[in-house]
């Protein structure tokens, strides 16, 4: 499986920005997807999941009413609406692939495959 994300770039404080990843194959409708986020010098952190079917989506508290999470099981896309962007919201973004839907889906560890990530820059 591979993931691609599109649609990084930089943009001022209080600006929207939408990321969207592109998986390959045709398991993708059953993959609980992720996406997580990287800013120098810290852990990779969790941003959001949505589950198989779309039905269902989580997010971490520093995110939550801000951004949301969609996903197209036709096309195998997923993507990441970000609102009201913060200068801490700045990091590197990666969308992942979990294949158990019972794994901690805040766990970078449980995910299997990854993008190779795209940059967000808010400036404040």
């Amino acid at each position: 499986v591979q993931l691609v994300e599109s649609g990084g770039g930089s943009v001022q404080a209080g600006d929207s920005l939408t990321l969207s990843c592109v998986a390959s194959g045709r398991a993708f409708r059953t993959y609980s997807m992720g996406w997580f986020r990287q800013a120098p010098g810290k852990e990779r952190e969790f941003v959001g999941t949505i589950s198989r079917s779309g039905d269902r989506s989580t997010f971490a508290d520093s995110v939550k009413g801000r951004f949301s999470i969609s996903r197209d099981n036709v096309n195998n896309t997923v993507s990441l609406q970000m609102n009201s962007l913060k200068a801490e919201d700045t990091a590197v973004y990666y969308c992942a692939a979990q294949t158990d839907p019972d794994s901690y889906w805040w766990l970078a560890s449980s995910y299997d495959y990854w993008g190779q990530g795209t940059q967000v820059t808010v400036s404040p």
